[in-house]
């Protein structure tokens, strides 16, 4: 089989490369499953993008970097603040169908940010992102998606410096291995969720594209860079576990202790809606000292009605385990 491009993955990065990349050539896609497995199609909350007039690229910016920590490149971070508003008008026209309020996007907020600057569609943000990209891809007649399909090892030719990525070695649920032959290789396999005991990853994200590439001779860095989300919900149903999006912490929820005293207070000058990693790393420090399972997200701050058309996944979820988050807080863990 040859293709100009493969792409291995079908999360909105391999998507939109393929979308992008049909202008000029033949593009195949390989997914080890289904073309909707992917964390893209678990995500919540929403894209960070200046469009509110209180709003600002030098806000954003500073946002992020404070976030970062100092381990930002500040030459990156201003790309992703002034191309942000572009990129989600590329998706709008690729037939994304985020909320709106009126005229406008509804804006959402989330842990370190200053501003209203989360663009979202409802509280499946990913899933319609997905559902949009992949009807576009199937209106292509340069892109040919291969399902259950698991790219095994990337194909090389030559040696040394000369040594070039030309295709992979894939693996169809049913039948043998065969070679995909192509002039560029593009990885958008996602990342390696199932190693931890909590993760809000789907079942297929296990690293097998930073394997594929490190047995292939690529160079792998920044490994430690793994996001650990502050809040999903304890403990697991069955083998997935299910995102409480950071956003309903920007309306108004608030992290408790497991005896119902505040978490946050006097941890952070943004309290409950702390940058991430802040927000993850308190819990895991509470957690271990004083000995519980689990903290505790109280919704019960946020107004019904303000639950019921922001979140109407997450209040159907957490029905469907019986808790009901208009009433009572909601048991979480970082993941």
């Amino acid at each position: 089989m040859k293709a100009d491009v493969l792409v291995i993955g079908s999360g909105i990065a391999g998507l939109v490369f393929s979308l992008k990349m049909a202008r000029f050539a033949s593009v195949a896609i390989v997914t080890k499953k289904g073309r909707v497995d992917t964390n893209t199609n678990y995500a919540q909350g929403g894209i960070a993008a200046v469009f509110h007039r209180d709003d600002s690229y030098a806000l954003h910016f500073e946002d992020t970097v404070a976030a970062g920590a100092g381990l930002c490149h500040s030459d990156v971070v201003r790309v992703l603040v002034r191309e942000g508003p572009a990129r989600v008008g590329e998706l709008i026209d690729w037939g994304v169908r985020f909320t709106r309020e009126a005229e406008a996007l509804s804006l959402g907020r989330e842990g370190g940010h200053s501003r209203r600057r989360i663009v979202r569609a409802d509280d499946l943000t990913g899933r319609e992102i997905e559902r949009a990209l992949l009807a576009a891809v199937a209106e292509s007649p340069n892109i040919s998606v291969y399902e259950d399909h698991a790219a095994l090892d990337l194909l090389t030719v030559g040696a040394g410096a000369d040594r070039r990525c030309c295709g992979a070695m894939v693996l169809p649920s049913t039948g043998s291995s065969f070679p995909v032959h192509a002039r560029a290789v593009f990885l958008a396999t996602g990342g390696c969720g199932q190693v931890y005991r909590h993760t809000t990853n789907p079942p297929v994200a296990t690293g097998d594209g930073i394997a594929i590439a490190y047995r292939a001779g690529a160079r792998i860095a920044n490994l430690e860079f793994i996001q650990f989300h502050p809040t999903a919900l304890y403990p697991a149903h069955g083998d997935t576990t299910l995102l409480i999006s950071e956003a309903v912490r920007g309306e108004g929820g608030v992290l408790l202790r497991a005896n119902g005293e505040p978490l946050m207070e006097h941890r952070h000058a943004l309290g409950s809606l702390a940058p991430r990693d802040v927000v993850a790393r308190v819990i895991d420090e509470e957690m271990k000292q004083s000995g519980t399972s689990h903290v505790l997200l109280d919704c019960t701050r946020i107004l019904p009605s303000e639950v019921r058309s922001r979140f109407p996944n997450i209040l159907k979820e957490t029905a469907a385990r019986g808790i009901d988050i208009l009433t009572e807080p909601l048991p979480v863990v970082p993941a």
